[in-house]
């Protein structure tokens, strides 16, 4: 399943496929999502609906973000069901937990409900088969569905959708429903699915946060304090209101511990316009009391944790005896690591639209990844019960996490119930970088028992970064087995003797999830160690890391050396740490670079597991007299199981490559004195067309294993396989990112 993808072939591919009502255009109302009661047929399942007249209606109860969520989980219910692509609706869901799980996080909005889905179809392929079987008199196993027709193949007699749903509404919804052979899923085994929203991007007329508009809305934006949990100490009220088109100037409520998901606090200033908003915050002139975390300063926190890193901490692995394999080593190696903050940059800034009414029921319009949460959140902020809420979701113009969290839309139920009119708080590129949840800054010590033979007999590994949980808790500075899972506790090891420590890291600003979290920086670690020991012992690195991940099986706790493995939520039985599957990605990846043709060549290899998933990269650099090195090209293997859209898949893991590179590259939030030093792409660079490969070549392997994560197991190891293939070129080892500061670029 190898990707080359034409323009041609992207262009004809929007034209194509199922019929779709997107959100509406901008001062519409959004629809609501119709039900049986109000129009007629039936719905087995929360997520699909067969109308009277024969249309089918898929919810799509996960937020669309560009991964092509919205062009995967119908096609996956519609290939089930037997349907037409072309009379299919697909709506987006509200935020209600009628529709389950709606986070569109953890890379599980097909992982987790695969399952419930293929028999939300199955189900009703099942009913409408039972009507028309008892129409015809003929016996149900001898009937099939295809193309929104059920077919009697002995008698070629056939029936539309719009024949029997009447008579199936009346049926049970039968309990355990037999999905379909995989090969019968005709649209989901088509490597060209089309992007719904396609046409949408390209014309503009796709609706995202800030294209919402209601009659009387205002705009508002917040100077929100620049230490997290500081607040404003005076500031001048009446020169923000003397700008035109000014109309309020609103305190936010003060954030306290625990952070959670609240919103900043600060000064907000309402207007007419965008414009005039911004204006009236510049006006303000605020002094802040910046609080306790003013003493938060990056260089000061990097050497308190690689002080911690340099002593034991809490262990979490343990096989063998460590203690005595580095006491009987020939060699040992060793080597520490470090990753700063790291910002989502999403392109999209956050936006939210907010409505509360007199009778204190909300409706928000928002980019959100969770629309449960907010639902929740703005609830309780209100003091009602959340059947008075309504959370619409529009798309999202990328997200990596920033947008699961609710503070951004509870900011605007603050300032609608305050007024009493539609009010919208739009962030700005500066407001999203200096007041994000970060992804935690980490420090590494790893280490190498080596035999006379240059064996591998021992392996230490400390890490140290504020656990997420610290913004929920404010007290938490250890992570737990669920962080460590995330490369540590469930890395892949032929080696007797293996110790892994977690190591205290308070937390000194809030954190949050970030695409493949934990992932990022383990992942670099651990990569580019392995490539150290290769060569340390004048060994292929492609051979190091094969011996260390030892023959194909699959591991048990009891091999992993852990107590517990929470396996992002999945059982060992069903989603194994199999050592077969990351020896698989590394040599699939490393036959697509032709590894062994190293002539002239500058190359990095590495794998990681995570999401459990499995993925390969290669990097290739060549010299470049102006900038050190440039990256020529990319390869990336991913073993994530059966996949529903293959088209989506490869474009997700092209879009990992060049996110990884921005990672390391030029990665990194600072704090001084409490302040975030940067403020937008000019110090807060991402990846740009120079710096990125000339050439992406990705592969998934096929395999019929239950579904993985996808959107951000391919992130992780781009880092490793990048400062692996910049020390093939300059012979200089990268150990902190960003990599863009020791190299001057």
């Amino acid at each position: 399943m190898s990707q080359e993808l034409s323009r041609r072939g992207f262009l004809a591919g929007l034209g194509a496929g199922l019929a779709i009502a997107v959100l509406p255009k901008t001062g519409e109302a959004v629809p609501a999502i119709t039900t049986p009661q109000s129009d007629g047929g039936f719905s087995p399942h929360a997520l699909l609906h067969i109308a009277f007249d024969g249309t089918v209606t898929i919810i799509c109860h996960r937020s669309e973000m560009g991964q092509g969520i919205r062009s995967s989980l119908p096609v996956l219910i519609a290939d089930e069901l037997g349907a037409d692509p072309k009379r299919i609706l697909v709506r987006q869901a509200e935020g209600d937990k009628k529709y389950g799980d709606q986070n569109t996080d953890g890379s599980t909005s097909i992982r987790k409900p695969y399952d419930s889905y293929r028999k939300a179809g199955a189900a009703a392929r099942q009913m409408l088969i039972s009507a028309a079987a008892t129409t015809w008199r003929v016996k149900p196993e001898t009937c099939v569905i295809a193309n929104h027709q059920i077919v009697h193949p002995p008698t070629k007699r056939t029936l539309e959708f719009k024949d029997v749903v009447q008579a199936a509404a009346k049926l049970p919804v039968p309990k355990d429903p037999k999905p379909r052979p995989f090969a019968e899923l005709l649209h989901v085994n088509d490597p060209n699915l089309p992007l719904l929203d396609g046409p949408g991007y390209v014309t503009g007329a796709a609706t995202f946060g800030a294209d919402v508009t209601l009659p009387g809305m205002l705009i508002a934006v917040i100077a929100r304090p620049p230490v997290v949990g500081g607040k404003p100490a005076k500031y001048d009220k009446a020169k923000a209101l003397a700008v035109k088109g000014v109309k309020h100037v609103i305190e936010m409520p003060v954030a306290t511990k625990p952070w959670v998901f609240q919103p900043w606090g600060g000064i907000a200033v309402v207007a007419d316009t965008t414009w005039a908003a911004l204006a009236g915050r510049a006006a303000l002139d605020i002094t802040w009391d910046h609080g306790e975390h003013a003493d938060y300063t990056s260089e000061t926190f990097r050497e308190e944790l690689f002080a911690n890193v340099r002593a034991p901490g809490t262990t979490y692995r343990n096989v063998g005896d460590i203690d005595t394999a580095f006491a009987s080593a020939a060699k040992t190696i060793e080597a520490e690591y470090y990753v700063p903050h790291l910002s989502h940059m999403q392109m999209e800034p956050l936006a939210a639209l907010a409505r509360v009414n007199p009778d204190g029921s909300a409706e928000t319009w928002a980019p959100t990844q969770n629309p449960q949460a907010n639902r929740t959140a703005v609830a309780s902020f209100l003091g009602v019960g959340e059947d008075k809420v309504k959370c619409n979701v529009t798309l999202l113009g990328g997200a990596f996490g920033r947008k699961s969290k609710s503070d951004f839309v509870v900011e605007a139920v603050f300032l609608a119930k305050q007024l009493g009119l539609p009010v919208r708080v739009q962030w700005t590129r500066e407001d999203d970088i200096k007041h994000g949840y970060y992804n935690a800054v980490n420090a590494q010590r790893l280490r190498a028992a080596l035999d006379a033979k240059g064996n591998v007999i021992g392996w230490h590994h400390r890490t140290a970064f504020t656990p997420i949980a610290a913004t929920f808790t404010g007290m938490t500075d250890t992570p737990s087995e669920g962080d460590l899972q995330q490369g540590v506790t469930d890395l892949a090891l032929a080696v007797p003797n293996v110790r892994a420590e977690a190591c205290k890291a308070p937390a000194k600003t809030r954190v949050g999830w970030f695409r493949s979290v934990y992932n990022i920086f383990h992942s670099f670690a651990v990569g580019s160690f392995i490539d150290e020991i290769a060569h340390a012992r004048g060994q292929d690195p492609l051979a190091t890391w094969l011996e260390l991940i030892g023959p194909d099986r699959k591991l048990s706790l009891s091999d992993l050396g852990v107590a517990k493995l929470p396996n992002y939520g999945e059982s060992l039985d069903k989603h194994p740490v199999d050592a077969g599957r990351l020896r698989s990605v590394l040599t699939k990846v490393a036959e697509m670079a032709d590894w062994k043709q190293k002539k002239g060549r500058f190359l990095g290899i590495a794998a990681h597991r995570s999401f459990v998933a499995y993925t390969g990269v290669v990097i290739a650099v060549e010299p470049d007299p102006q900038r050190v090195f440039r990256i020529s090209e990319a390869w990336i293997a991913m073993d994530a199981g059966t996949v529903v859209n293959q088209e989506r898949v490869h474009s997700q893991l092209e879009g990992a490559v060049v996110m990884g590179i921005s990672n390391v590259l030029y990665g990194g939030i600072t704090m001084k004195n409490g302040l975030v030093e940067q403020s937008n792409f000019r110090d807060a660079r991402v990846a740009r067309m120079r710096d990125v490969p000339t050439f992406i070549h990705t592969h998934i392997v096929s395999s019929t294993a239950p579904p993985s994560g996808v959107g951000e197991p391919g992130t992780p190891p781009v880092g490793a396989a990048l400062a692996n293939a910049i020390f093939a070129l300059t012979q200089r080892r990268l150990r902190e990112v960003p990599f863009a500061k020791a190299l001057k670029i």
